[in-house]
């Protein structure tokens, strides 16, 4: 297995870091301060692709392999964790798993809007009594007439206030726990969906975080994800393996901004005759902070390319979403002990980071869980 970047990825690299560095980074501040979604980004993105990274070009997309996705989302996340949080999960959820599991008709038809950014997407599994328990929701979906009903709330939906395109999952047999599950495309403005309210949010503050209702929303049979029934769940754990490398990527795009930060700091700051750089207390952090970050790059880039190859990669998915939140938390405090009082303040932009990079560690699946699916792979639980 070889997950070394070829000069197409380096190039993409360079591509988006400049994109990221003219267009998002002047405003990266005002994203984060006034909690806020800019629209005109929106068409920006989409022109270079980033809207639908690995939707083959036939379907509007830039037909790029996963670590090209990985790429992405890090280089967008080394600027800002709210714009990298929309785009991955727009990227990874909102659109692939119509993309993966949806009928020709409905890939046909939802995927191109999607992936040229025309519209944006979101993926509706968490309730107020169904996070990491994904199997507890109680959003039910009952048969009418030449479609279904669906009533329930959904919480903590990124992209909620900007999405048109949802994903919804549902109870459409109680009976049948997880295998009752079964997956809906519902547009925004469907008669009897309501967007609630917006998060107020410790971090990732511009990338809307919503409530979602649903009173007898109706939709057609031909919103019912693949036409299968029962298969909602299914879908949404394969979509969430594939989402949890892009959250991956977007802890290591964080912790690499702490960790250029926190050099550049470091050179600056003088304190006992010299620049902290010559003290060993700084050089270890910036040394493990290189190290560590290294090492996640490796597990994301390892994972990607077992998914591109079609071997079954959950596993080290969960390892490298796992791995990497955890140094991207780890790195960020390090970053901010190494600008001490200065780090604190927002007038340096590694406190916001620290802030950031806190949701990989439970959006998409928490640690907790992640260790849970490795136990599972490594037959340690039934």
């Amino acid at each position: 297995m070889d997950y070394r970047l070829t000069p197409e990825h380096e190039l993409l690299r360079q591509t988006v870091r400049e994109f990221a560095q003219r267009e998002i980074q002047p405003i990266a501040k005002k994203v984060d301060h006034d909690d806020w979604w800019p629209d005109a980004l929106v068409p920006k993105m989409a022109e270079l692709g980033l809207l639908g990274v690995t939707v083959p070009e036939q379907l509007g997309g830039a037909g790029l392999d996963t670590i090209s996705y990985a790429i992405v989302v890090e280089e967008i996340c080394r600027v800002s964790g709210s714009i990298g949080l929309s785009v991955a999960a727009h990227n990874s959820l909102g659109t692939q798993h119509i993309a993966q599991g949806g009928t020709k008709k409905q890939v046909e038809t939802f995927v191109p809007p999607l992936a040229q950014g025309k519209k944006l997407g979101a993926w509706a599994l968490t309730e107020p009594q169904a996070g990491s328990d994904a199997a507890g929701l109680q959003t039910v979906a009952v048969k009418d007439g030449d479609g279904w009903s669906i009533s329930g709330q959904k919480q903590f939906i990124t992209n909620g206030h900007i999405s048109s395109t949802f994903t919804v999952m549902a109870k459409t047999d109680l009976d049948k726990g997880v295998k009752g599950i079964t997956a809906f495309i519902v547009d925004k403005g469907t008669k009897g969906f309501t967007v609630g309210k917006k998060e107020d949010k410790l971090g990732c503050r511009g990338s809307p975080t919503s409530q979602l209702y649903f009173d007898d929303c109706h939709v057609p049979n031909d919103r019912v994800v693949g036409d299968k029934l029962g298969e909602g769940f299914t879908g949404a754990m394969k979509t969430l393996d594939g989402g949890r490398i892009s959250i991956g990527a977007m802890a290591l795009g964080l912790g690499e901004a702490a960790y250029t930060k926190s050099v550049e700091y470091s050179k600056q700051r003088h304190a006992f005759g010299g620049p902290i750089a010559k003290l060993q207390a700084t050089q270890w952090k910036i040394a493990d902070m290189r190290t560590r970050l290294d090492a996640a790059r490796l597990m994301i880039y390892k994972a990607a390319t077992m998914k591109d190859e079609g071997v079954p990669f959950a596993k080290e998915a969960a390892a490298a979403k796992l791995f990497a939140s955890e140094v991207g938390m780890w790195a960020t405090t390090q970053a901010i002990q190494i600008h001490g009082g200065n780090g604190y303040i927002v007038d340096y932009e590694v406190e916001r980071y620290f802030r950031d990079v806190k949701l990989c560690e439970i959006g998409e699946g928490t640690s907790e869980v992640q260790r849970m699916v490795l136990a599972k792979q490594l037959g340690l639980r039934a």
